[in-house]
C-alpha cells in the first residue's frame, strides 16, 4: 500500500482501536511486548496478534452491544480481521496504551488491509488501459473547466439571444371617397401601395441577461436592436399591420435597452400565498400579468393583445409592481392577483403645465405622467383560466403601443391633456387645460384541450371596453383641423380623440398543437380593433378595424422555428381617417380600405 493511502487510513483505524486498546502490562504478560518495543522485534508482535486473533467481536467477554464502540469494533474485525484480544476472552477496551503501542497494532493492521487488496490491484492492472484513457479525458474536462471558470464575465448571469428574420409585403385594397356634390372619387391606395407596398426584409434581435442573486429573484436586463422603423410590419401605415416581433425603435440598426427591472418574492410566504415584488425603470405592464390571458402565439401585435388593447396596453416606462399567488400543489387550480403602475416618461423630470405633445408624458404620479395602472384577477386550472382586468390611465396616457386605432389615426398613440382641439391624437396648447383620462376593462376566457395533437384547438376569447372622461371639455366643432396627406378642412369630426366617449374590441382564437408533426403548431384568429360605439355630440360612429390572420409553426429543431403567416384587415383606417378629404365629405360616404398581408418569419433562439 503506498505511503498515501496508509496515512489516510491511519486516522480512521487509530480512532477505532485506540479506545479498545490493551494498557502496556497486560500486552507485555500475554505475549512479550515490552520486548519487543525494546528490541523492534515486529516478529514477537504479530506471532502474538495471530494466537489472540480473534474473527467475530461476540468472543470479548467484557464488550457489550451498549458499548459506544461496539459497531466499531465489529466492522474492523469482520472486515479486516485485525483486532487481537487477550487469551482469557477479554478485550479490555478501557485501559489506556502507548503510542508506540498504537503504532504496532496500527501496522498490523494496515499489513492485513494490504492483504485484501490485491484483488482490487490486480483489477487495475488488469484495466490499466482503460483507467488510463479515462484519467485523460477527466483531466481535459476539468482543464476545460477551469478555463470556462476564469473567463466568464459572471457566476450568477445567463446569457441568452433571440433572431428574428421577418421577409413580407402588403397589398392595399381600394379606399375611396365620394364627394358629398358629386364632384368625383379619390383613391388613396396608391399612395399606400408607393410608400409601403415593396417587399421588405427585416429583423430584431434580443440579448437577454437573467441574473439571480439567490435562486428565486431575478435581475432582467435585454438588450435589442432592429431595422423596423419604415416597415408595413411595424405599423405603417396601419398600426393593425404591424407583427408582434417588430422592434418599435426609430433608429435601425441600434442596439437599445429594451428592459431593466429586478423581480423576487416578498418574504419568505407561507402555505397559503406568495407575494412577488418588481420595480424597474424600463418594464412593461403585460409581462407582469397575474395570469396569462391567453394559449395563443399570435402573429401581429395585436392578436397578443388578448381581445382588450385598452386594458394590455404593453405601456412600458418605470415602473413598479405586486403581485399574489395561492400557493398548492402543482397542477391544482389557483387564484393570482397583480397590480402595477407604469410611467413612459418616468425618465423626464417636466413640470410643464401645458399640454403640448412634448410634455404629455413626464415624471411618476403627475397630472401629464401619462401613466397607466393596471389591476388583473385571474383563476387557472389545468386545461382553462380566466381573468378580469382593469386599467386606469391618467392624462397624456398611452392609449396602446399599437394594435389599436386611437382616435381614428394610425400614428397616434396618446390621449392629450386639455380642452383644446386634438390634432392627430395630441391636444394644441391651451391655457385653459383639462385633463383626459380613461377606464379600460378586459374579461378573457381561454380552454385548451387535455391532450395535444387532436382536432379540438385551444380557444380563447377576448373583450374590452374603454371609457374616456375630458374635464371641462365641450364636444368638438363639425370642422377641425386635420394634417392628413397634406390636406386639411376635414370634416369627420366622429373619430377625433376629443369626441370619443367609448369604445370596445374583441378577439376569437384558435390554436392547435402537434399539427401533422409533433413539435409543429397552427393558429387562426379574428377580431376587431378598438372601434368607436359611443361620441361626445352624438353622432354615429363609422368605425371598421376587422382583423384575421393565420400562420403555421415549422419546429425544425429546438432552435429554429419558421412561421409563415397571412392576414387580412377590413377598414384599417376607421371609416377613411387617412384618405384625403376636402370640406364637404361626410363620414357615410366614405367606403373603407383592405390590406392583405404575408410574412415569413425565422426565429433562431442562442
Amino acid at each position: 500500500m503506498k505511503l498515501f493511502q496508509k496515512l489516510l487510513l491511519a486516522p480512521a483505524a487509530l480512532g477505532l482501536m485506540a479506545p479498545v486498546a490493551a494498557s502496556a502490562s497486560d500486552l507485555a504478560s500475554a505475549g512479550g511486548l515490552n520486548s519487543y518495543i525494546q528490541q523492534s522485534d515486529l516478529h514477537n508482535f504479530r506471532v502474538w496478534a495471530d494466537q489472540n486473533q480473534v474473527t467475530n467481536v461476540q468472543q470479548f467477554n467484557d464488550v457489550k452491544p451498549t458499548d459506544w464502540a461496539y459497531q466499531a469494533l465489529s466492522n474492523l474485525i469482520e472486515r479486516y480481521g485485525c483486532v487481537a484480544g487477550y487469551s482469557n476472552g477479554t478485550f479490555k477496551g478501557g485501559q489506556a496504551m502507548t503510542r508506540y503501542e498504537a503504532a504496532a497494532l496500527l501496522n498490523a493492521c494496515l499489513d492485513r488491509i494490504t492483504e485484501t487488496t490485491d484483488e482490487i490491484q490486480r483489477l487495475q492492472a488488469d484495466f490499466a488501459k482503460e483507467l488510463s484513457v479515462i484519467k485523460g479525458r477527466v483531466d481535459k474536462l476539468e482543464k476545460k473547466v477551469g478555463t470556462l471558470e476564469s473567463t466568464q464575465f459572471s457566476t450568477t448571469t445567463k446569457l441568452e439571444g433571440d433572431a428574428y428574420f421577418s421577409l413580407g409585403a402588403a397589398a392595399f385594397g381600394a379606399e375611396n371617397s365620394q364627394d358629398a356634390g358629386g364632384i368625383g372619387t379619390r383613391n388613396s391606395s396608391p399612395q399606400n401601395s408607393q410608400n409601403y407596398g415593396a417587399t421588405s426584409f427585416n429583423y430584431d434581435l434580443r440579448l437577454n441577461l437573467r441574473t439571480s442573486f439567490t435562486g428565486k429573484d431575478l435581475l432582467y436586463t435585454r438588450l435589442r436592436a432592429g431595422n423596423f422603423a419604415t416597415s408595413p410590419f411595424n405599423g405603417n401605415p396601419y398600426n393593425l399591420m404591424a407583427v408582434d416581433r417588430a422592434f418599435p425603435s426609430s433608429n435601425n440598426n441600434l442596439f437599445a435597452l429594451d428592459r431593466l427591472y429586478y423581480r423576487a418574492p416578498l418574504g419568505k410566504g407561507n402555505t397559503s400565498s406568495q407575494f412577488t415584488y418588481l420595480v424597474g425603470p424600463v418594464a412593461r405592464n403585460t409581462e407582469f400579468l397575474a395570469v396569462s390571458p391567453f394559449y395563443y402565439d399570435g402573429g401581429l401585435d395585436f392578436f397578443t393583445l388578448n381581445g382588450a388593447p385598452g386594458a394590455y396596453n404593453k405601456a412600458t416606462g418605470g415602473m413598479f409592481g405586486l403581485s399574489w399567488k395561492q400557493s398548492v400543489k402543482k397542477g391544482k387550480p389557483f387564484f393570482a392577483v397583480s397590480t402595477s403602475y407604469v410611467a413612459p416618461g418616468s425618465s423626464s423630470a417636466s413640470a410643464a403645465t401645458t399640454n403640448s405633445s412634448s410634455a404629455t408624458t413626464s415624471g411618476i404620479m403627475g397630472s401629464q405622467s401619462g401613466g397607466s395602472w393596471l389591476t388583473q384577477i385571474g383563476y387557472q386550472a389545468s386545461q382553462w383560466k380566466a381573468a378580469f382586468a382593469w386599467r386606469y390611465g391618467q392624462c397624456g396616457q398611452v392609449f396602446s403601443r399599437r394594435g389599436t386605432q386611437a382616435a381614428g389615426n394610425n400614428s397616434s398613440n396618446y390621449f392629450g391633456c386639455g380642452t383644446g382641439e386634438l390634432t392627430n391624437g395630441v391636444a394644441s396648447t391651451t391655457t385653459n387645460a383639462g385633463e383626459l383620462y380613461s377606464n379600460s376593462f378586459a374579461l378573457t376566457f381561454a380552454w385548451q384541450p387535455k391532450n395535444n395533437g387532436g382536432i379540438v384547438p385551444a380557444l380563447n376569447l377576448g373583450w374590452g371596453y374603454n371609457a374616456y372622461a375630458m374635464d371641462g371639455s365641450n364636444a368638438p366643432s363639425p370642422i377641425y383641423s386635420r394634417n392628413v396627406f397634406n390636406t386639411t378642412n376635414g370634416v369627420n369630426n366622429n373619430l377625433i380623440a376629443s369626441n370619443i366617449a367609448a369604445t370596445q374590441s374583441w378577439t376569437v382564437a384558435l390554436q392547435w398543437k402537434d399539427v401533422l408533426y409533433k413539435g409543429n403548431s397552427a393558429g387562426m384568429a379574428v377580431g376587431q380593433g378598438t372601434f368607436v360605439t359611443a361620441t361626445r355630440n352624438g353622432a354615429t360612429p363609422y368605425d371598421g378595424n376587422y382583423v384575421w390572420e393565420w400562420w403555421y409553426k415549422f419546429k425544425m429543431s429546438d432552435s429554429i422555428n419558421i412561421t409563415p403567416l397571412l392576414f387580412y384587415i377590413s377598414n384599417p383606417s376607421s371609416a377613411g381617417a387617412d384618405v384625403q378629404r376636402g370640406s364637404g365629405r361626410n363620414a357615410a360616404s366614405v367606403t373603407g380600405s383592405s390590406v392583405f398581408g404575408g410574412v415569413l418569419q425565422t426565429q433562431f433562439k442562442f
